[in-house]
């Protein structure tokens, strides 16, 4: 078993608080991606686990036992670090074999191991090849092995995909999904990629300086975003945003339109709609198009309504140009609303 307790962790550097107080806990076989914008304290939160930064305050837990006294080689992890660190005077077979042979174990059960997961991650044929002879693709798939060979309970990953091109990026997931299933590990994975956080994770836990804000499913954080920020961060293009007033019966008025809402709340709220939520309709929000992007299936347009940049998916069919006023209806039940003041969703 391998669930990892993060139990108060804050980090401050001099002035500057990192990490406030996060709580997390991470199931055993568990994918976690942590998910924010650079600053947001998510590698150093994956530093302290891995034990290369110590937290100011807090407890780290795996498997029961608490780890965060321990030095990093006595963790029980491995980690994946963003440039590739595979050593170019060692063959593929070496790099992976690296950590088993400090860890002196028998020549069998090294090659075992090396074969095994270089197997895993398609490799198998470049065993005898130096790093000067592989792709960034292939280099970054022998970290990944070598990490996996010393069968941790618990695998870190910082960014590893972000120095690959597009297509690999979306090659190197797929893959990595299906090994880690496959290796019945534990794994913590950073990025700043809301695609990457939303294909790879169990659960993602959205930071935003120095707190997660939401810690759920991918389908969870991208349509009940708990907080306006999670909103603003998830989807791309994200949400759009306009004030409402109430109304009274539980009606808002929203962009000179009035639309239903949450019945409790007392004093205006911010309305929230995705892109892909609105329709063309004979009622709805006037919008003036700023700007049309044809993206192959559909049109992203850009519009200004009462004044706000506000965002449109609508079929690439649709005869569609700068100038063009529209009337776009939200789809009621994808409707969001928050709290101006907390930003916290109220529904």
């Amino acid at each position: 078993m391998a669930e990892i307790q993060i139990k108060n962790v804050a980090k401050r550097f001099g002035s500057y608080q990192a990490l406030h107080d996060i709580n997390l806990t991470i199931a055993d076989q568990e994918f976690m991606v942590l998910l924010g914008a650079s600053g947001c304290g998510k590698s150093t939160l994956l530093r302290i686990i891995a034990g290369l930064e110590t937290q100011s305050t807090g407890e780290v837990w795996i498997g029961g036992r608490r780890i965060d006294h321990l030095p990093p080689k006595d963790r029980g992890i491995a980690m994946v670090f963003q440039n590739y660190a595979v050593f170019p005077h060692l063959t593929v077979f070496e790099n992976i074999g690296f950590g088993l042979r400090m860890q002196k174990l028998p020549n069998d059960q090294v090659t075992r191991r090396v074969q095994r997961t270089a197997e895993l991650m398609h490799i198998e044929q470049l065993l005898k090849r130096y790093s000067g002879e592989l792709s960034g693709g292939q280099r970054q798939r022998v970290a990944v092995a070598r990490a996996l060979a010393m069968e941790p309970d618990v695998i870190l990953m910082d960014e590893p995909l972000s120095n690959l091109d597009a297509l690999l990026r979306l090659e190197m997931r797929a893959e990595l999904k299906g090994v880690l299933a496959e290796s019945n590990t534990t794994a913590i994975y950073v990025t700043h990629d809301q695609v990457e956080a939303m294909s790879l994770a169990d659960r993602i836990s959205v930071m935003h300086q120095g707190r997660i804000v939401q810690a759920a499913s991918p389908v969870e954080v991208y349509r009940n975003p708990a907080e306006r920020f999670v909103a603003g961060f998830i989807g791309n293009p994200p949400m759009n945003f306009l004030p409402a007033v109430n109304s009274g019966n539980g009606q808002w008025t929203v962009a000179g339109r009035s639309l239903p809402g949450p019945q409790s709340a007392a004093g205006n709220l911010d309305f929230a709609i995705r892109p892909e939520d609105l329709r063309i309709a004979s009622e709805g929000l006037t919008a003036r198009v700023r700007l049309v992007e044809p993206l192959g299936a559909h049109l992203l347009v850009t519009c200004d309504v009462e004044g706000t940049m506000f965002r449109a998916i609508l079929d690439s069919d649709m005869a569609i140009r700068a100038g063009d006023h529209l009337t776009l209806a939200p789809m009621q039940d994808r409707i969001r609303w928050f709290d101006p003041e907390t930003t916290r969703s109220v529904a």
